[in-house]
């Protein structure tokens, strides 16, 4: 089981990105994937989850209206597509799995996490 987080970098306040999250070793049938991230001097928190039968759940209501979850079976990769970016926003994102719902407690690895940058 084997996730890669990409697609971050800077951008300017009110722009948009697309944060992958790549999964190898499983299918995303089985497993439910979740966005967590790591603004400075704050707490990992949830951001936005996708069940392994694709319902979405958010974490923090910040995110809203701004943040979609999608995922493509046949690339096994889900997607973080960020909308409207806030500065706030800023922060590592970090894509974990777990076999359960998106309320589990038991969670794959950090890995290395993708930097988002929102400043202008």
């Amino acid at each position: 089981v084997q996730l890669q987080a990409s697609g971050g970098g800077l951008v300017q306040p009110g722009g948009s990105l697309r944060l992958s999250c790549a999964a190898s070793g499983f299918s995303l049938d089985e497993y439910t994937i979740g966005w967590f991230r790591q603004a400075p001097g704050r707490e990992r928190e949830g951001v936005l989850c996708i069940s392994y039968f694709d319902r979405a759940t958010y974490y923090v209501d910040s995110v809203k209206d701004r943040f979609t979850i999608s995922k493509d079976k046949v690339k096994n990769t889900v997607y973080l597509q960020m909308d409207s970016l806030k500065p706030e926003d800023t922060a590592i994102y970090y894509c974990r799995e777990t076999k359960g719902s998106c309320y589990d407690t038991l969670w794959g690895s950090w890995g290395q996490g993708t930097q988002v940058t929102v400043s202008s």
